[in-house]
């Protein structure tokens, strides 16, 4: 005698919906709260500043529709093609100087030695400290005549470093690393103590020493976090002001004259706050491209977790 069998319906259990629309409903307000922040300190100040682009105001006067003069006088501006090639010099120049001894200092300070850990915290003091408390501190070591090289008489730092375009420009990226390779680092750091210490284990049984083991598994584990820390880099690059403004005040000359000192210049010095807004959306525009070069180079949307299919 053949039983009959029964086969349940797909429909999904009515309890199961339930409580998955109330996990996605608290979810929701979970994401409210930073949802309006973000819309009130970025977007409404963003559109913001790119209406202002089209208006003419001295910062203190009435605000008066300028159509696209704004933009019309900073497209034309000779100097805006040097600005833009001084911000992309810093970002380029202090990426390659801060990705390698990020990575290094990172895979170093993620070992379990004890005095790694008063190392790392040590090694974190210069991200306290803020950009115009350093430059004020590098621009007195490095006085030709008052400065550090003087006072122990060390010829190679007796130059004029902020006073040379080449030099000047060397120096602020080597500030700029100085204070912001500690920040990476900590990134990498926690990067590293998450890959499985079963893959080190099993390249250890397979005879790979510790060069091969870093360009075999550290480094391919840490692609997403390179291109993290690289778009944290390459967008910081853009905002950096007041650490330039103070070390060398975008000289000799223009050699130090990034986008957002430029942006400064004209609204806060010049008063001329519509073309220092269409340099300020001229600035959002292209870390915006920038980010999603980057993540596009990362995968993207493919890009899964660095260790997933292990």
């Amino acid at each position: 005698m053949t039983v009959p069998v029964q086969v349940p319906p797909s429909e999904v259990v009515p309890g199961r919906t339930a409580s998955h629309t109330v996990r996605q409903g608290s979810i929701a307000w979970m994401v409210l709260p930073a949802l309006v922040m973000f819309v009130a300190f970025a977007v409404i100040p963003l559109i913001g500043v790119f209406a202002l682009s089209f208006t003419e105001w001295n910062g203190i006067g009435d605000i008066r529709p300028a159509g696209f003069d704004s933009w019309r006088e900073v497209l034309t501006d000779p100097g805006l093609p040097n600005a833009l090639w001084v911000t992309f010099e810093v970002m380029a120049l202090s990426w390659a100087f801060q990705t390698p001894l990020s990575l290094l200092l990172g895979v170093f300070l993620a070992g379990k030695q004890r005095y790694r850990g008063v190392l790392a915290v040590l090694f974190f003091v210069p991200l306290l400290l803020s950009q115009a408390a350093i430059a004020i501190t590098f621009k007195a070591l490095l006085d030709p005549n008052f400065g550090l090289g003087a006072g122990l008489g060390i010829d190679f730092l007796v130059q004029d470093w902020l006073g040379e375009p080449t030099l000047a420009l060397a120096t602020v990226v080597f500030v700029v690393s100085w204070q912001f390779i500690p920040f990476h680092t900590l990134i990498y750091q926690g990067a590293v103590r998450q890959i499985p210490v079963s893959l080190y284990e099993a390249a250890q049984l397979d005879g790979a020493g510790r060069l091969r083991q870093f360009f075999s598994i550290t480094l391919p584990q840490l692609k997403n976090t390179v291109i993290a820390s690289s778009t944290l880099m390459v967008i910081g690059s853009l905002t950096f002001f007041d650490l330039i403004w103070v070390l060398t005040a975008g000289g000799p000359g223009d050699a130090t004259r990034a986008l957002a000192l430029d942006m400064y210049i004209r609204g806060f010095r010049a008063n001329l706050m519509g073309p220092a807004s269409a340099i300020a959306v001229i600035l959002v525009v292209v870390g915006l491209l920038l980010a999603l070069a980057l993540r596009r180079l990362g995968g993207g949307r493919d890009a899964g977790s660095q260790l997933e299919g292990m």
